[in-house]
């Protein structure tokens, strides 16, 4: 049966297409939704429930010509007016989009989303019942890209009007992708079927989809082995080198256009006007140390924003880039004296993140670096992934906070636009005159080489600041059953469950006798290590120096274990499945 199981890492705040935030639910949403453009699966923008569009000379009009036959999941006709009420939806301040900023590039979209203009000033207009035109404030070079974004898909008015804020929920979501929303029991799974209706229904070979919030990857892990998943968002940072020798077919690596880094809440003390105490902290992480003993999946060590991988940009260095680690940590000392803080007076900081080992890696061995280095007592908080969004948002709580992004589209402006003053995502309290105003001259610059001089000011100017801290790029790590095809690596890391589809399984006898002798196998190069004294659990010395020291920590919810080491644990094979943790329901 073609029944696709695929860990989601969390559960989704909403499947509200124009509210919902963060990887959890974009993952559902690709499958529900279809915006004017997709992707395929090696990440090209091609026609979605557009078949075809036109872009005017100056760049400032494209016209969409619809599919006549996309319907949506309950048989009504998916037409141009279902994509302006969309996005005016989305650009409405009463929403409350996340993402709405993504919606500037069209034209009065800012006085819309700053609530000086209504809704229906936004520029898009319904030509005919299958021609929309969207007018722009300035040639946006990535539109293409961003219009399969979810906050621009198009939302069924009449169910979202009799249901209000229930419209997304199992029973009432009507929605236009290729598979349709068919049960959500919370905290458990979440249940696509094929959308009949869909105009490309006939090559959509997945039926069933089902999505587990599995927070702990070593439970998903261990959904994989039994083979009740086929799909796992990460996998454990202590279990990676025994995967890659018992499972070389299934892991899979790949490149990925995201950043990760720590945020700064510049409206909260200590941080407020203290640019120089933020770079002391930054300086301290060695980001060598953190990418080959703690994250250690081949992830660069990062010294500005914008990650690599966009087509002809490459990002500023700050000159300290190019300094050995103890020059950094001699000027990091400097810089926390200055502060005003000593062993006598050290700083006392709170960093809030998300439940997850290699989150709560990270963190502990950031807080560790900044004790050794300069004293700082920091004391972490885990938080479960709603409540951490919220207080991320109120910047009310937060000091220093894991953050990150994952590029919306292959364009650094993905990146930049996230400090823009009153951006959804800006999370950070970051505003700057002069930032805000590059960025302007960035959306409406036409001229290549041009935008990508602005661009690289922007993000120097930004690294000045300092409003976070810069770690590493991403590379995605997950497994994947071999019989699953359809799928390609691509750098956004966007997967369609309707691209994908299994090849005929292998009988039954021969799929048991694979796995006695894959589990024979396993048993005896375990025993074979173990008797040579490389066995599992064996520990990765570290280098002269580069001892990393406990920090404190207060656990909110989560892993209760509080002596966890910030460094890896070694390769370890898996232990016994405990079918009590974390079960899934399947």
């Amino acid at each position: 049966e073609q029944e696709l199981h695929r860990d989601n890492g969390d559960e989704p705040q909403t499947l509200d297409p124009h509210l919902a935030e963060g990887f959890p639910a974009a993952h559902i949403l690709r499958d529900l939704f279809e915006g004017l453009t997709a992707e395929a699966p090696n990440g090209r923008i091609i026609p979605g429930a557009a078949i075809r569009w036109n872009i005017s000379r100056d760049g400032k009009t494209y016209t969409f010509y619809l599919r006549r036959d996309a319907l949506w999941s309950n048989g009504d006709p998916v037409t141009a007016e279902d994509f302006v009420y969309g996005l005016r939806r989305s650009a409405n301040p009463a929403t409350a989009s996340a993402y709405a900023q993504v919606l500037l590039p069209i034209a009065n979209a800012a006085e819309v989303l700053a609530g000086d203009l209504p809704p229906e000033e936004l520029g898009v207009t319904a030509l005919d019942e299958f021609t929309l035109q969207i007018n722009m404030r300035d040639p946006t070079p990535y539109f293409l890209a961003v219009l399969n974004h979810s906050s621009t898909y198009p939302v069924h008015r009449a169910s979202e009007e009799e249901f209000g804020p229930a419209f997304s929920r199992p029973g009432n979501l009507v929605s236009n992708g290729a598979y349709v929303l068919d049960g959500w029991a919370i905290r458990s799974r979440i249940d696509l079927v094929k959308n009949e209706n869909y105009w490309d229904a006939e090559n959509v070979i997945i039926e069933k989809v089902h999505y587990y919030p599995f927070e702990d990857q070593s439970t998903a892990l261990k959904r994989f082995r039994r083979g009740r998943l086929h799909w796992t968002s990460e996998v454990p940072v202590n279990q990676f080198m025994w995967l890659m020798r018992h499972y070389p077919e299934e892991l899979v690596i790949s490149p990925w256009l995201g950043a990760y880094f720590f945020g700064f809440n510049l409206e909260r003390e200590p941080f407020i006007e203290n640019p120089e105490l933020r770079l002391a902290l930054a300086l301290t992480l060695d980001r060598d140390l953190l990418t080959e003993k703690v994250t250690q999946f081949g992830e660069l060590p990062s010294y500005n924003l914008v990650p690599p991988g966009i087509t002809d940009y490459v990002s500023p260095l700050p000159e300290w880039a190019e300094w050995t680690q103890q020059e950094r940590n001699a000027e990091a000392q400097r810089l926390y004296a200055e502060a005003g803080y000593s062993e006598d007076n050290p700083l006392t900081i709170e960093i809030r993140y998300t439940n997850g080992k290699n989150n709560k890696k990270m963190a502990l061995a950031a807080a560790s670096l900044w004790k050794q280095v300069l004293g700082v007592q920091a004391t972490l908080l885990n938080e479960e992934y709603k409540v951490f969004l919220q207080n991320r948002e109120r910047r009310i709580l937060t000091q220093v906070f894991q953050a990150g992004w994952i590029s919306d589209y292959a364009d650094a402006y993905s990146f930049l636009n996230l400090f823009r003053s009153g951006h959804g995502s800006n999370f950070y309290g970051y505003s700057n005159d002069m930032y805000d105003s590059l960025l302007d001259e960035i959306a409406a610059e036409r001229i290549p080489s041009r935008r990508r001089r602005l661009m690289f000011e922007a993000e120097r100017l930004l690294l000045e600041d300092m409003p976070f801290i810069p770690v590493y790029s991403y590379v995605t790590k997950r497994m994947v059953n071999p019989r699953l095809k359809g799928w390609e690596s691509n750098v956004m890391d966007h997967h369609y469950s309707k691209h994908m589809f299994f090849l005929k399984a292998a009988s039954e006898a021969y799929q048991l006798r694979r796995a006695a002798e894959k589990l024979q196998k396993e048993q005896q190069e375990d025993n074979d290590a173990a008797a040579t004294g490389a066995g599992a659990g064996e520990q990765t010395p570290l280098s002269e120096g580069e001892n990393i020291p406990p920090a404190e920590q207060t656990e909110t919810s989560g892993d209760p274990d509080q002596a966890a080491s910030a460094l890896p644990e070694g390769e370890a094979e898996p232990q016994p499945d405990d079918e009590s943790a974390g079960s899934s329901g399947l």
